[in-house]
C-alpha cells in the first residue's frame, strides 16, 4: 500500500516561500532605457567564487547585454566582483559567461534580435532554488520624449495617489 505525502501542501508553499528564492541585482537602467516585449529565464555558467560573490550582491548589470554565437546566448559586460576570501583562484570579473537555454529558444531570440532595433538585455539576477537565474529581456530602445513621457506619467500618479491619501484623511 502506497503512503500518502501529508506534508505535499506544506511543502509546495515552502518551496514558494523559500529565502533562497531571493533577487540579487535589477538592471533598473535598463528598464528606463528600453521597452521590454517579453521575458525569459536563464540558467548561467558560473564558477565557485562567481556564486559566492552573487551571494554577497556584488553584481552589476548595468551595461550587460546577450549575443548569439555559434548557436550559443553568452552574457557580456556583467561584473561580478571578485570573491575576496578566495585564493589565486578567483575569477575574471568582466568575462563573458554562457548562457542556458534550449536551443529552440536561443534560435528564436537570435531571430527576433536580428531584426532591427532589438537586443537582449538582461533584466535581474536572482536565485531560484539554490541556481543563479537572470531574466532576460528582449527590448526596443525608447527615445528621448518617450522617457520624459513615463516620468510625466508616474508623477501625475504619485500626485493623484497623494491626493486621494490626503483626501481620506
Amino acid at each position: 500500500m502506497a503512503r500518502k505525502n501529508r506534508n505535499s501542501k506544506k511543502n509546495a508553499s515552502a518551496v514558494a516561500n523559500n529565502s533562497n528564492n531571493r533577487q540579487v541585482a535589477v538592471n533598473r537602467k535598463a528598464l528606463y532605457d528600453y521597452e521590454i516585449l517579453d521575458r525569459v529565464e536563464a540558467g548561467l555558467v558560473l564558477t565557485g567564487t562567481e556564486v559566492k560573490s552573487i551571494r554577497a550582491g556584488k553584481v552589476d548589470l548595468r551595461d550587460a547585454y546577450a549575443r548569439a554565437q555559434d548557436g550559443e546566448l553568452w552574457l557580456h559586460g556583467v561584473h561580478i566582483a571578485p570573491y575576496d576570501a578566495a585564493s589565486y583562484l578567483n575569477h575574471e570579473p568582466r568575462r563573458p559567461r554562457k548562457i542556458l537555454l534550449h536551443r529552440s529558444e536561443i534560435s528564436d531570440l537570435t531571430a527576433q534580435t536580428a531584426q532591427k532595433g532589438l537586443t537582449l538585455t538582461p533584466l535581474r539576477m536572482y536565485f531560484k532554488n539554490h541556481r543563479a537565474k537572470i531574466e532576460l529581456g528582449l527590448a526596443k530602445g525608447k527615445r528621448q520624449y518617450d522617457k520624459r513621457r513615463v516620468i510625466i506619467e508616474r508623477e501625475r500618479e504619485r500626485a493623484a495617489r497623494q491626493a486621494v491619501k490626503e483626501w481620506r484623511e
